[in-house]
């Protein structure tokens, strides 16, 4: 684990400032391990809230695929978890690969709201994963200076957290959410009619503005995967996926229907060899209308499947890592 003195980061990702801390060199992730990369302690009262950003960029030293995943965790003094551990994931399709921004390199984001269960001192850590059924030796390489942890240094307050319903890897329980062809549904509401537990949030009385971001794990299931329920695998490997995603944040009258609605589209091809895909959806500074009669919020993504194949919306795996999650925030 290599890491510099903590700087002010010029991201501004939630209320107030931000302290963000680099990798300083260059750490090696080797196939089938977990590698810890970062680690901050915070001192926090009960209650308190913390927004954690996590980047995660990678090289790899083969060009086959390289599974690679981004966890935050956060624990109490006794080791124990204080939050869920929040994960973004994404194949790295091999150091020759030229469609990334920069040919060969892999970032992932991921974010979580620690809220403090009780007053003490906590260890936030940036954790990156690799692994794949390659023969041989393979690694990932966590690339220095752009593999970041950010954490809020003051109280999120009134800060809310949402996640949808567990979706486990292999999915034998059939309990995911998919859109695509076959038996799979053409569309989806995601933190609305995928089963997540209805969720509004108010703002607060003194805020002017509220900004509101949530990240969006999508699977291919081509035939074959262990990554989806047998019965969603509609295609061979290869044929890839298009959908398109809306994320929005929409404030409610006093009937508790819409009244101002506001969005953020974008299209997106998941290949088969990246397989899973983070997509990340931000919506900043948006007014609390006075007109609306109420300070009450909804969030959702909307997922279309346009064509290719069938994909699954991940969840909450093992009952402790979530894969799809929002956070609104109240702006200062």
């Amino acid at each position: 684990m290599a890491l510099v003195a903590l700087a002010p980061s010029a991201a501004r990702a939630d209320s107030g400032s931000v302290t963000r801390v680099h990798l300083t060199g260059d750490v090696r992730i080797p196939g089938g391990t977990t590698v810890e990369l970062l680690r901050r302690t915070l001192v926090l009262t009960a209650g308190e809230k913390r927004h954690l950003a996590a980047r995660l960029e990678t090289t790899s030293s083969t060009t086959g695929t390289v599974g690679l995943t981004n966890r935050i965790t956060c624990t109490d003094s006794t080791g124990a978890p204080a939050s869920v551990v929040a994960a973004a994931a994404r194949n790295h399709e091999g150091y020759d690969t030229e469609t990334y921004a920069k040919p060969g390199h892999l970032p992932v984001i991921a974010d979580l709201l620690l809220t403090a269960p009780a007053t003490g001192t906590y260890s936030c850590v940036l954790y990156g994963s690799a692994y794949s059924t390659l023969p041989g030796s393979y690694h990932l390489t966590a690339v220095a200076g752009t593999t970041w942890l950010d954490i809020s240094d003051s109280d999120q307050t009134g800060a809310q957290w949402w996640q949808n319903p567990a979706c486990e890897s292999a999915d034998t329980a059939g309990l995911c959410t998919y859109v695509g062809d076959g038996a799979a549904d053409a569309d989806a509401w995601i933190f609305y009619d995928d089963g997540t537990p209805p969720t509004k949030w108010k703002a607060d009385p003194s805020t002017v503005t509220v900004t509101a971001q949530a990240n969006l794990e999508l699977t291919t299931c081509y035939k074959g995967t262990a990554s989806c329920a047998d019965t969603r695998e509609e295609y061979a490997r290869g044929k890839n996926a298009v959908a398109d995603i809306r994320f929005e944040f929409i404030q409610l009258d006093s009937t508790g229907h819409a009244c101002r609605t506001h969005s953020t589209a974008s299209r997106k091809t998941i290949t088969d060899e990246g397989h899973h895909f983070i997509t990340r959806h931000r919506l900043p500074n948006i007014p609390v209308e006075a007109a609306c009669g109420t300070r009450t919020f909804l969030m959702r993504i909307y997922v279309k499947h346009v064509s290719g194949q069938t994909l699954k919306v991940d969840g909450l795996q093992g009952g402790a890592t979530s894969l799809t999650n929002g956070i609104a925030f109240n702006d200062r």
